[in-house]
């Protein structure tokens, strides 16, 4: 039995190892038997699993979060792989587990990144704007430096909301350079206070993993959440109210679209900027991802985020 690292892994192939449970549904077979719907994760990837034949035991046991030792055989479904699992059981105390293989995470240390947004933040000249986004940032320092930006698709790592933000404000300052008509104080902090509500809309432990939607999240969502939150802190600090719906303006419409949250589009080139600086980010995430298991030449099964495109890396 061989050892393998998920972004390894082919048809065919058999394994053993252990893994991160991301993700867990208990279905139900068409005879009437429980099976367990598993997301497995390690440093390099995830896959789909399926456990026939469960218990109110595993049921119970195998949550979000847990560290499992699976074997099983890699199959296709659908153009996906997916693991048919023949074993599988708890880690425990006595087993040799490095927990570094086991999460994906940001390619870049957190509090680098972290010490990099404060410093665009010192870096504002309108002192309205720093205030409020410092409070609202230092208020979430301790979870901002490990959650991750998603539940699935793009960033959905461990700190990987910080290493989205880290991104777009590098894409912002150098559009910034170009678009000279701007307030860049007002970019940056809509790029830095759009998504910052993720970590209230999403459960995730210090591994960065997803267990679930929290009740606000799913009632509401980041991004009425985000003006909410803005609204309340603008009136705590005193905070004039151009800056307060300004900001609010920004994160309330990134996602540009209804269908997408969005209930009007940006009136400010700052928010137009914003809209496409994330679109570019998440979209240049997803097709790294799809690229990072293909040899010069090779195209990538359908990717589903991205319009079920199959991304070609240049044999350059």
């Amino acid at each position: 039995m061989n050892e393998f690292s998920l972004e390894e892994l082919k048809v065919g192939d058999e394994l053993q190892g252990y893994f991160i449970v991301k993700s867990v549904n208990v279905k139900t077979s068409s005879n009437n038997k429980l099976y367990l719907d598993l997301m497995l994760g390690d440093q390099t990837g995830e896959i789909n699993g399926k456990v026939w034949d469960a218990n109110e035991e595993m049921v119970e046991q195998f949550t979000a979060g847990a560290v499992v030792k699976a074997k099983g055989t890699v199959t296709s479904w659908q153009n996906n792989l997916q693991l048919k699992i023949v074993r599988i059981r708890m880690a425990g105390d006595t087993d040799d587990i490095n927990y570094d293989t086991l999460v994906q995470s940001a390619p870049l240390k957190p509090q680098d990144m972290y010490d990099y947004i404060m410093s665009m933040v010192d870096g504002m000249m309108n002192e309205d704007i720093k205030k409020l986004v410092r409070f609202l940032v230092e208020e979430k320092e301790d979870k901002f430096l490990t959650h991750p930006a998603a539940k699935r698709n793009h960033h959905a790592i461990r700190s990987g909301l910080i290493y989205h933000i880290y991104r777009m404000l590098q894409s912002g300052e150098a559009l910034s350079s170009v678009y000279t008509n701007i307030n860049s104080d007002l970019l940056y902090a809509g790029i830095i206070l759009h998504d910052l509500e993720k970590i209230n809309e999403m459960a995730a432990d210090r591994l960065g993993i997803v267990s679930e939607y929290t009740k606000e999240g799913q009632l509401l969502g980041h991004i009425i959440m985000g003006i909410k939150r803005i609204d309340e802190a603008a009136k705590q600090l005193d905070v004039s109210d151009e800056v307060s719906q300004m900001l609010q303006h920004m994160v309330l419409t990134h996602h540009y679209e209804p269908e997408y949250g969005s209930p009007k589009k940006p009136m400010m080139p700052e928010g137009e900027l914003l809209h496409y600086i994330d679109m570019i980010d998440a979209r240049m995430y997803d097709m790294d991802k799809a690229l990072s298991t293909l040899d010069p030449g090779e195209f990538s099964e359908p990717v589903f985020v991205l319009d079920r495109r199959r991304i070609y890396k240049a044999d350059l």
